[in-house]
């Protein structure tokens, strides 16, 4: 399984995701997830994936290939005119990979070539802009009611990115925010593991952001692992008792 996220904020985006591919007492997999082509002073694009791993590196595969040697019949991230075409380009080149796979399958084994992807980036003098692309090649873009995206084991993570999220906030409040939300996942559903991959896109910046790894032991996902886990605790004591004599009998 996978829990990447992508959070656009007013000052750039940050994209966080878990390395796992597959999850068992004796078959854990780490396989790079997030993936960046940069046209320095141009754009920089960013994809997150999740879902069927031939899927997703056939995709990133033509999607190199194509950059390198962009073509009429073949157009790249790297020359569309805008973040919205560079959307329709990743959504259409990945519905032509898993038609392709499904060709050669049966009907039951079809579903089990689905990838979700998360897209985002700046070309030129634009805004930056954050898609969720789907596996039928659609997407939508993250707005002011729903400026974040996540895909994969997203559940055990989205509560804390509800409370916590504003559009405003600094890169080191969205980072924490981030890894309290990893963290939880992480805690809760063994398909999602460290180590983790970060980007962070400076908005206007046309440059490649702060790009790290954090590993397994690291000291500072291991500090707002720890540091979380006492504050819940602390809050939770110092929320109010019920005052059973107030509560009414049983009917």
């Amino acid at each position: 399984m996978t829990y990447c996220v992508g959070l656009r904020l007013d000052s750039g985006i940050v994209f966080m995701a878990d390395t796992r591919t597959n999850s068992g007492v004796d078959n854990i997999s780490t396989v790079k997830k997030i993936h960046t082509w940069c046209s320095p002073g141009d754009r920089v694009i960013t994809l997150m994936t999740a879902g069927n791993l031939a899927t997703t590196q056939t995709l990133v595969s033509l999607l190199d290939e194509r950059s390198m040697l962009p073509s009429k019949r073949d157009p790249s991230i790297l020359t569309e005119p805008t973040m919205f075409q560079v959307a329709r380009l990743v959504g259409s080149t990945l519905r032509e990979i898993i038609e392709g796979q499904r060709e050669s399958c049966s009907q039951a084994a079809a579903a089990s070539f689905n990838a979700t992807l998360i897209l985002g980036g700046q070309i030129s003098s634009m805004d930056h802009r954050l898609f969720l692309i789907y596996p039928e090649g659609n997407f939508i873009e993250a707005t002011v009611d729903s400026p974040f995206f996540q895909i994969g084991e997203t559940k055990y993570g989205r509560p804390i990115l509800l409370r916590g999220f504003e559009r405003d906030m600094s890169v080191a409040d969205a980072l924490k925010l981030l890894m309290v939300s990893f963290n939880s996942t992480i805690k809760t559903n063994l398909s999602v593991g460290l180590p983790l991959d970060l980007h962070v896109y400076s908005r206007d910046s046309l440059e490649r952001g702060i790009e790290r790894r954090f590993p397994r032991n690291d000291p500072y996902y291991t500090a707002i692992s720890q540091t979380w886990g006492s504050a819940l605790k602390n809050a939770l004591h110092s929320l109010p008792d019920l005052d059973f004599a107030t509560v009414p009998p049983d009917a």
